[in-house]
């Protein structure tokens, strides 16, 4: 099995352990045939985007328990669906990305300068 690789073509780091993140909850955005929501944009979760997340019927807010998640407040780090992202870049309140965390498949989708502009790295 060949390891996943991130947007600049490196083996892909871990995006958050605390909260756990990832599809598979592995701490990376990596991603799979079941994965039909792609969770492979790791970013930086602000109070912008956390409001206009729920305004979308996705609540990353409030915990709940009987998933072992404890909801995310800003500065956390999580595994975004990327046509989440790019919802939110449309909107204006894109949080920022972390590039060696985010998985190459998002290149499919979103341009890397893009990714750069809105980057932590």
């Amino acid at each position: 099995m060949t390891r996943a690789r991130n947007v600049l073509g490196k083996p892909l780091e871990v995006c958050c352990k605390s909260p756990l993140t990832g599809f598979y909850r592995d701490g990376c955005c990596n991603t799979g045939p079941g994965d039909f929501g792609l969770h492979i944009v790791c970013a930086q979760v602000t109070k912008e985007f956390l409001e206009f997340t729920l305004t979308r019927g996705n609540d990353l807010i409030t915990p709940m328990p009987l998933y072992n998640f404890p909801g995310l407040k800003p500065g956390d780090k999580w595994c975004l669906c990327v046509s989440r992202w790019l919802e939110a870049l449309e909107a204006g309140v894109a949080p920022p990305v972390v590039l060696h965390a985010t998985h190459e498949k998002t290149l499919e989708f979103v341009p890397l300068e893009v990714l750069q502009e809105h980057s932590l790295d």
